[in-house]
């Protein structure tokens, strides 16, 4: 009895080392996902053919039918050599998008509002650089703006153009088009912003510059002063900039409107928007179209009609209907405003206002012949067409424009008379 034991280990010994080497081969022929069973070619899934061989193979999968289908198929003209008409080139597409069970219609953008996604040049990336390490915005970006590339690009850098926004990113207002974030307490003004401001424009060697800042009603002069210090530390440091500034309505104080128009800029832009009867519906309750009217004209009677250039612009496709863009066009006449633009209003996310009308570029044209023929020394007028987009053009060629008639602008700067110059020479040898 007691020899038991040791028999019991020497005949179990051989069958534990079986089911132990059993094990193992089975641990090392074990298949992964990314590795398909049938391309085993371990040693050991070698030696254990019955266990590679149980696996089931995946049947494979291929298409019945292989048949193409025309591009004709997919274009509403019976055949490829036929142009789109007006019509049907203008048309808006549609698409159902979701699930089955909760299928909803969606309008595509139309083809002439749809850009490239913003790559840059050198100049695009080195002002996106120095934005982030002075700690400056700009509208261009807060906005989500189509042009930012080629405004921040241009052809070279002094074609190029940019848009700061000033006093911080945070708007004491709530517009229901605009995509600033808004709050009733935001924080204090940057005391060095208008010297990093000024620092960054004369380091980028830009033409033109657009300054802009959300409204402050929380400050008591809505942020004039600190407007006009930017402006004047920007003309220190290079004179021949040309800037622009698009300010709000300061709550209507027109001293306040006086002290940014006598800084020393070169174009007061403020902005009606949109036509006067869907202004309360559009803008916030605190700005109205007769009081934006008062600004415009208030900046005239400060620096005289020949003194300085003012600029407005309109949205739309926000639902206005043709008599109102008239009405509001000889209204901005009657004060003495010298340049608009027209663009599309684009919807920044679903909680802002839709948009009732993607409007033709045949449109905007109409609109920008019609402004022309009412005095307006210039229009930019086009579907992605903003208040600052190509500022710089526009204000060289109105310029050059006046200057052709004998109307120059006693302030021009060099960079200004240099290109008149240019114009007249090449006048001259063409005669």
């Amino acid at each position: 009895m007691a020899s038991t034991p040791a028999t019991i280990q020497r005949v179990c010994a051989p069958l534990q080392r079986a089911i132990s080497a059993s094990s193992r081969s089975v641990a090392t022929s074990r298949c992964y996902a990314t590795i398909p069973s049938s391309t085993s070619s371990s040693p050991a899934s070698s030696s254990s053919p019955s266990t590679s061989t149980s696996t089931p193979s995946r049947r494979p999968t291929y298409f019945k039918d292989t048949s193409l289908g025309s591009l004709d198929d997919f274009l509403p003209t019976s055949s490829p050599s036929v142009p789109l008409s007006p019509s049907d080139a203008y048309a808006l597409r549609t698409a159902e998008v979701g699930p089955a069970s909760n299928r909803r219609t969606i309008t595509r953008l139309p083809s002439w509002l749809k850009t490239p996604i913003p790559a840059g040049n050198d100049n695009y990336k080195q002002i996106k650089r120095d934005l982030r390490g002075l700690g400056l915005h700009t509208v261009c970006e807060e906005a989500r703006c189509p042009n930012i590339s080629e405004c921040w690009g241009g052809s070279n850098k002094n074609a190029a153009t940019a848009t700061i926004m000033l006093m911080g990113d945070t708007c004491t207002r709530g517009c229901r088009f605009c995509s600033v974030k808004t709050n009733r307490r935001p924080p204090p003004l940057d005391p060095h912003e208008p010297e990093n401001t000024a620092e960054a424009l004369a380091r980028w060697g830009l033409g033109y510059v657009v300054l802009t800042s959300v409204d402050r009603d929380d400050l008591a002069d809505g942020g004039a002063r600190h407007f006009a210090e930017t402006i004047r530390r920007i003309k220190a440091k290079k004179p021949s900039l040309l800037v622009e500034a698009l300010t709000g309505d300061f709550m209507g104080d027109l001293d306040m409107v006086k002290i940014v128009a006598e800084s020393g800029l070169d174009v007061y832009a403020h902005n009606v928007e949109t036509v006067e009867a869907l202004t309360p519906y559009v803008r916030d309750r605190r700005a109205t179209f007769r009081q934006s009217l008062k600004v415009l004209e208030h900046v005239k009677a400060v620096k005289g009609q020949e003194g300085i250039i003012t600029k407005t612009s309109l949205m739309l496709g926000l639902g206005e209907q043709e008599h109102e863009v008239m009405e509001a066009l000889r209204e901005l006449r009657k004060v003495g405003v010298d340049v608009v633009t027209f663009g599309q209003y684009m919807r920044p996310t679903k909680r802002h206002l839709q948009v009732e009308k993607y409007v033709t570029p045949a449109e905007f044209e109409m609109w920008r012949q019609r402004a022309v023929d009412m005095g307006f020394l210039y229009v930019a007028s086009g579907p992605l067409v903003r208040s600052s987009y190509k500022a710089g053009e526009a204000f060289i060629e109105n310029v050059l424009r006046k200057r052709a008639g004998g109307n120059a602008h006693a302030a021009l700067s060099g960079k200004l008379e240099d290109a008149a110059v240019v114009e007249e020479l090449m006048k001259s040898g063409s005669t």
